[in-house]
C-alpha cells in the first residue's frame, strides 16, 4: 500500500491540517477581516492614516502584550529576520559579538558577522542539535547573540544576560509570541511574523530597550557605511511615524495586527504561552508513549514549546508517514531539510489548537498502522 492509498477516518483528522513552522496557519477570521477590509485597506498608499494606523496598532500592542518597561521601542521594517541580520552588522554591533550556535538559524547570524569587514571575527560557542549551550562568555564583547528558540531543532533556550557587559541581541523569529520573556534580560529582541503571529514574512520587527536605541542611534550617526535600506537609526526614525522606510506588504501589517488583537482579547502572552506548554504537552507525551518514535531533543527542559521534533526508529519512515498526512491534508511536519533526521517537525504555535495537535498524533498512529499493515 503506498501513501497515497491510505485513507485516514475523518473523526481522526485535525479539524485544521496546518502544522507548518513557517508559513504558519493564519487563521480564517484574520483572513476574513482582511477580505473585509480590503476595498479600503489594499493598494492604499502606505503613507496615509489608514495603513500607519495598522502599524500604530502593531507597536502598541506589542508594548502591551510584551509588558515592555518605559522606554523601549518597537521598531519594524521589511526584508523579515535575515535582513536584520545584515542590519545589526552594520547598526548594531561595534566591535565584536559572541554568538551562541545550536542549529541552522543561530548559525547564520554568526557567519553573517563572520563576513563583516569593519568587525572583529565573532566568538561562536557551538553545541550538536538537540542541544544548547551554556553561557560562556568571552572579553572584548559588545553584542551577545542568542536564539530563544532554534526553528530548526526543536530546541529553545533561556534568554538572560550572559554578564554584565555587553548588550543581549536574541532571535526570537520562531518564540516571540509562544515563550515567556521578560524584556529586562533583553535589549533586542526580534523576529517576524510569520510563526506565532501568524502573519505572512518579509517583514522584521524588533523590542529594543533605551540601552539598544542608544547604540542604533550612536552607530547610525557615525561615519560607519550603512546602507539606507539596512540603516536600524532610518528604521527607527520611520517607525516612530508609524510607518516603514520602503513599501510594506499591506496585507501582512493587517494579519499581525489582527493576531495580536486576538491575543489579547485572550489573555495576552501568558495566555499564548500557556496555550503552547497545553500542545507542547500532548505532542512529547504521545511521543514518549509510542514504541515507534520519542522526542528528538532528550532534554525535557530544552524542548520547544513551540516547534516540536519527533524522531522515529529506523523501521517506520517518517517521510513516508508525512506523506500519509499530506494527501490528508494534514500539511507541512517533514523535518528540517538540512537537519537530515528520520523525524516530524510539528508547529505549535498559539493559533494552533492543542485538540488538533492531539488529533495529529492519532492520524500518525494511523497511518504508520496502515504503513506497516496493521490496519
Amino acid at each position: 500500500m503506498t501513501a497515497d492509498d491510505i485513507a485516514i477516518p475523518s473523526e481522526l483528522l485535525p479539524g485544521d491540517g496546518r502544522f507548518g513552522s513557517g508559513p504558519s496557519k493564519v487563521r480564517r477570521e484574520a483572513v476574513e477581516a482582511l477580505t473585509a477590509a480590503a476595498p479600503t485597506y489594499l493598494g492604499t498608499s502606505h503613507r496615509r492614516d489608514g495603513v500607519k494606523q495598522v502599524i500604530g496598532r502593531i507597536r502598541e500592542g506589542l508594548g502591551q502584550f510584551f509588558s515592555l518597561p518605559d522606554g523601549y521601542e518597537v521598531v519594524l521594517g521589511n526584508g523579515g529576520s535575515t535582513m536584520l541580520w545584515d542590519g545589526l552588522v552594520f547598526g548594531f554591533i561595534d566591535q565584536a559579538s559572541l554568538h551562541y550556535v545550536f542549529g541552522e538559524f543561530s548559525a547564520k547570524f554568526a557567519e553573517a558577522t563572520a563576513l563583516a569587514l569593519h568587525l572583529r571575527p565573532p566568538v561562536v560557542i557551538e553545541a550538536e542539535p538537540g542541544t544548547h549551550p551554556p553561557f560562556e562568555v568571552a572579553e572584548r564583547i559588545d553584542v551577545f547573540a542568542l536564539t530563544h528558540n532554534e526553528t530548526s531543532t526543536g530546541v529553545s533556550m533561556p534568554v538572560k544576560r550572559p554578564g554584565t557587559e555587553g548588550l543581549v541581541a536574541v532571535d526570537a523569529t520562531s518564540a516571540a509570541g509562544g515563550l515567556r520573556v521578560d524584556p529586562r534580560d533583553f535589549d533586542i529582541y526580534y523576529f517576524a511574523p510569520q510563526k506565532c503571529f501568524a502573519s505572512d514574512g518579509g517583514l522584521w520587527l524588533a523590542l529594543c530597550s533605551p540601552a539598544a536605541i542608544e547604540r542604533i542611534e550612536t552607530l547610525g550617526e557615525s561615519d560607519r557605511y550603512i546602507p539606507l535600506s539596512l540603516d536600524l537609526l532610518v528604521a527607527l526614525t520611520n517607525s516612530r511615524l508609524d510607518q516603514t522606510y520602503n513599501t510594506p506588504a499591506l496585507a501582512t501589517l493587517f494579519l499581525l495586527a489582527h493576531q495580536i488583537d486576538w491575543m489579547l482579547e485572550q489573555g495576552g502572552l501568558e495566555w499564548a504561552a500557556s496555550r503552547c506548554d497545553d500542545s507542547a504537552h500532548r505532542l512529547y507525551t504521545w511521543a514518549d508513549k509510542a514504541a515507534y518514535a520519542r522526542p528528538f531533543v532528550v532534554d525535557p527542559g530544552e524542548r520547544s514549546h513551540v516547534v516540536g521534533t519527533i524522531d522515529f526508529e529506523d523501521e517506520v519512515d517518517a517521510g513516508a508517514v508525512a506523506r500519509v498526512l499530506r494527501s490528508n491534508g494534514v500539511v507541512d511536519v517533514e523535518p528540517y531539510r538540512k537537519l537530515g533526521r528520520n523525524q516530524l517537525r510539528v508547529a505549535l504555535y498559539p493559533a494552533i489548537d492543542p485538540d488538533d495537535v492531539e488529533a495529529l498524533t492519532h492520524s500518525v498512529d494511523f497511518a504508520v498502522d496502515a504503513l506497516r499493515g496493521d490496519s
